[in-house]
C-alpha cells in the first residue's frame, strides 16, 4: 500500500511540475513555437508525398520553385520589421496599434512591388515560371500569396511579443492541417496551379482568421489598418535593419548550400544532402523557438535578461541533448524510411549536423541577448562569419569529402563563432545576479 502511495504521490508532484513549468511565459510560449513547427514539418513531408501522387513531377518542380520564391520575397520584403515588432512592442503601450499598422503597411506594400518586379523579370532569372505569368490567374495569386505570408510573419511575431505564441500555433496550424484539401480538389481542375493554390489559400484564410480575431484578443480590440506614422517607425528602422542584415546573412547557408551542392556533387547527392539537413533543421527549431519567446520576454522588462537567459540554456538543452543522443543511435533507422540509398549516404551528414546544433544553440540565444541589447554589430559580423565560413568551407570540402563536408563546414563554422559567444555567455549566468527573484508571467 505504501508504494503505491508513494508512487500516487511522485505522479501527482510531476504532473504539478509540469503545471508550474507550463505557467512560465517563457516556456509556455516556446512550447507553442516548437509545436507549430513540428507539425508543419512532419505535415509538409507528407503534404509533398500526396502532390506526387497526384501531380506530374514537372508540376511538383514548379510548385516548390513557385514556393521557394514567395517565401524569399517575404523575406527581403520584411527589412527586419518583424524583429523589430517583436523588440519594440512589449514597451509599446498605447502605440502599439499604430506599430503594428505602420509595419503591416510598409511590409505588405514592399511585398507586392516585390512580387510584381521578380514577375516581371522572369525571363532573366526564372524562365521556367514564364507560363504562370501569362496566366492572369496565376498571376495575381502569386502575389496576393507573397503578401499573405508577409502578413502571416508579421502576424506571428506579434503573438510572440503579446505572449500569445498560442495564436501564432493556430494560425500555423490552419495552413498546415487544412491544405491538404485543395491539394486533393484542386488536382484536376487547377492542375498547373493546385499545390500552390492549396498552400496559399489556407495561408489566406490563416491570416483573416489572425487579423479578424486574434489581433483584437492580444491586442485590445486592434484591428490593422493600412497606415503610416513615421514617429513610431523611426526607432524602430536602425535596429530593424540590422536584424534584416543578419538574418539574410544567417539565411544564406540553407538557401545557397543546395545550390552549392548540386553544381559540385550533383542531383542524386543532393537529395539526400537535403534530407539530412531537413531533420537537422527539425532539431535547431528548439533553439530558434526559445530563443524568440527569450527575445519577447526580456523586451517587457530589460533588466530580466539574465534570468530569461538561463531558463532559455536549460530547456534548450533539457530537451536538444536526448534528441542528440536518440538521433546518433537511430538516425539509420529513421533515414530508411526515405530509402536504404538516403540511409548510406545522409547518416554521417545528419550526425554532424545534429551535433552543430550545440554551438548553434549557444549562438542563437547570444544574438537574442545581443538584439535584446540593442547591440548589433556583432550579430551581423559573426553572421557573416558562420556564411561565410560554411560557403567557402562546403565549395572546398565537398569535392573531398562528399556532402558530409558541408555539414563539417557549417559544424567548424558554428563551433568557431560558440568560442567567442560562450565566454560572453558564461560570465553573464555566473555574475552576481542583480535582476533580483524570478516571477512567473
Amino acid at each position: 500500500m505504501m508504494k503505491k502511495v508513494t508512487g500516487a504521490t511522485s505522479l501527482t508532484s510531476l504532473k504539478g511540475g509540469v503545471l508550474d513549468l507550463f505557467r512560465l511565459s517563457l516556456y509556455r510560449n516556446a512550447i507553442f513555437l516548437m509545436l507549430n513547427s513540428a507539425m508543419y514539418a512532419l505535415t509538409g513531408f507528407f503534404f509533398w508525398i500526396v502532390a506526387a501522387r497526384l501531380y506530374p513531377a514537372a508540376v511538383v518542380g514548379i510548385a516548390s520553385s513557385v514556393l521557394a520564391a514567395i517565401g524569399l520575397l517575404s523575406m527581403l520584403s520584411t527589412l527586419g520589421l518583424d524583429y523589430g515588432l517583436l523588440r519594440f512592442l512589449p514597451a509599446a503601450g498605447d502605440k502599439a496599434g499604430e506599430m503594428i499598422n505602420t509595419c503591416f503597411t510598409i511590409g505588405g506594400g514592399i511585398t507586392i512591388i516585390a512580387a510584381l518586379v521578380y514577375m516581371a523579370g522572369l525571363r532573366i532569372w526564372s524562365p521556367a515560371l514564364i507560363p504562370i505569368r501569362d496566366n492572369l490567374l496565376y498571376f495575381g495569386a502569386f502575389v496576393i500569396f507573397a503578401f499573405a505570408n508577409t502578413m502571416q510573419t508579421f502576424n506571428s511575431q506579434c503573438f510572440i511579443a503579446a505572449r500569445q505564441s498560442r495564436f501564432a500555433m493556430i494560425q500555423g496550424w490552419i495552413i498546415a492541417l487544412l491544405r491538404f484539401i485543395p491539394l486533393v480538389l484542386l488536382a484536376k481542375a487547377y492542375q498547373n496551379f493546385g499545390i500552390v493554390s492549396a498552400w496559399g489559400l489556407c495561408l489566406i484564410l490563416s491570416v483573416i482568421i489572425a487579423l479578424t480575431f486574434f489581433q483584437p484578443i492580444a491586442y485590445h480590440g486592434h484591428r490593422p489598418t493600412p497606415s503610416i506614422k513615421k514617429e513610431v517607425i523611426g526607432r524602430m528602422l536602425r535596429f530593424s535593419f540590422a536584424n534584416y542584415v543578419g538574418n539574410i546573412l544567417w539565411a544564406i547557408p540553407s538557401l545557397t548550400l543546395p545550390i552549392l551542392v548540386v553544381n559540385r556533387m550533383g542531383a542524386e547527392q543532393n537529395a539526400y544532402y537535403y534530407i539530412g539537413w531537413a531533420i537537422a533543421g527539425m532539431v535547431f527549431m528548439i533553439p530558434t523557438s526559445i530563443s524568440l519567446a527569450m527575445m519577447a520576454e526580456a523586451s517587457y522588462a530589460e533588466d530580466r535578461l539574465v534570468i530569461e537567459m538561463k531558463r532559455s540554456l536549460k530547456l534548450i538543452f533539457l530537451l536538444l541533448i536526448p534528441i542528440i543522443i536518440a538521433l546518433v543511435l537511430l538516425g539509420r533507422t529513421f533515414l530508411q524510411f526515405f530509402g536504404k540509398a538516403y540511409a548510406g549516404n545522409a547518416l554521417q551528414l545528419l550526425w554532424i549536423l545534429i551535433v552543430a546544433a550545440i554551438p548553434l544553440s549557444l549562438n542563437y540565444v547570444y544574438f537574442t541577448m545581443r538584439r535584446v541589447e540593442k547591440q548589433m554589430q556583432s550579430v551581423i559580423l559573426l553572421s557573416a562569419v558562420i556564411a561565410g565560413g560554411t560557403l567557402i568551407g562546403s565549395y572546398f570540402l565537398l569535392p573531398e569529402m562528399g556532402i558530409k563536408g558541408a555539414g563539417i563546414a557549417f559544424l567548424c563554422s558554428q563551433g568557431a563563432v560558440a568560442l567567442y559567444t560562450l565566454p560572453y555567455l558564461w560570465r553573464r549566468l555566473f555574475r552576481k545576479n542583480v535582476e533580483g527573484p524570478a516571477s512567473v508571467h
